[in-house]
């Protein structure tokens, strides 16, 4: 059997609202290692790295019990070799331990020479999950179809959570339908919404996206009902150039067909504030009423 054979054991993710399962694509844990180190959780992170660094340095205190009193001052059992394995490992060093025969000098230079990699491994893995671009884009739990400036329109709201300029974004909405081919085939085919307005100059406080639902559109003669006989699902997608971090951010989000709300509006999150002073009430952003 082929080496990707390995290990086929079922994957599964959340996809769209739903749990995909995916059987035979052959991956093991160690074919995509760097892949997982940057996707993981900061809590799974440093536990696995605090299981790495403790499981290397208890190869090295076993390796040094093999030795005859490899190194000075230690007693000579796993423990002791334990810590002298974490001082030589981290170059503490505190002296009172240290190798006096040429076995424990040399388990301590492969020891050493192999911290060269293991904290230039962990010190980049850890640059990586904080240095690369994340957007704080708050979107809408609901996308609603409703009646705009006279027109049946899909509206999507999202928000700058950081309130800074993000310039130039721009935005693609697409639906996934499931449809019958000619040959009576079930066929998952992706369908882009235009928007309105696709681009903005600025992106600080919130954005709506609209699609006029003409019969052009996907969504032409669609309800709720409808959509959950395609099994529509609306995927969007923003990108744009953050100001602050000097760098391409993107952000996106899926809607389920339950989380499509026909007939609804969105509540205004604008309110009179004193003075000349707008204010933004973000407490009502995921909120709709319906049509009046």
């Amino acid at each position: 059997m082929h080496k990707s054979k390995r290990n086929q054991k079922p994957r599964r993710r959340l996809l769209g609202g739903r749990n995909v399962e995916t059987v035979g694509l052959g991956v093991d844990f160690w074919s995509d290692f760097n892949h997982r180190c940057l996707t993981a959780s900061w809590p799974v992170f440093f536990s696995g790295a605090v299981l790495a660094f403790l499981a290397l340095n208890c190869l090295f205190a076993l390796v040094y019990m093999l030795g005859d009193q490899p190194v000075a001052n230690a007693p000579g059992d796993f423990a002791h070799y334990l810590y002298f394995s974490i001082e030589t490992l981290t170059t503490v060093g505190y002296g009172d331990m240290h190798p006096q025969t040429h076995f424990g000098h040399i388990v301590a230079s492969v020891e050493l020479f192999l911290n060269v990699f293991t904290v230039a491994i962990l010190t980049g893995l850890i640059f990586y999950r904080f240095s690369r671009p994340q957007a704080q884009f708050l979107f809408a739990e609901r996308a609603v179809v409703t009646t705009f400036d006279g027109k049946r329109s899909l509206m999507l709201r999202v928000a700058n959570r950081r309130q800074n300029s993000i310039v130039g974004p721009t935005a693609k909405v697409w639906i996934a339908m499931t449809i019958v081919t000619a040959e009576g085939e079930s066929f998952r085919r992706f369908n882009e919404l235009p928007l309105v307005r696709s681009q903005n100059p600025l992106f600080v406080l919130s954005w709506t996206m609209i699609h006029e639902i003409d019969e052009k559109s996907p969504l032409f003669g669609m309800d709720a009902e409808g959509m959950e006989v395609v099994e529509g699902i609306i995927m969007v997608m923003i990108e744009g150039y953050d100001e602050t971090a000097a760098q391409t951010v993107v952000a996106r989000k899926t809607y389920d067909r339950k989380d499509v709300l026909f007939g609804h509006r969105y509540i205004d999150v604008l309110e009179d504030g004193d003075g000349e002073v707008i204010r933004l009430n973000y407490d009502k952003f995921h909120h709709t009423a319906p049509e009046t």
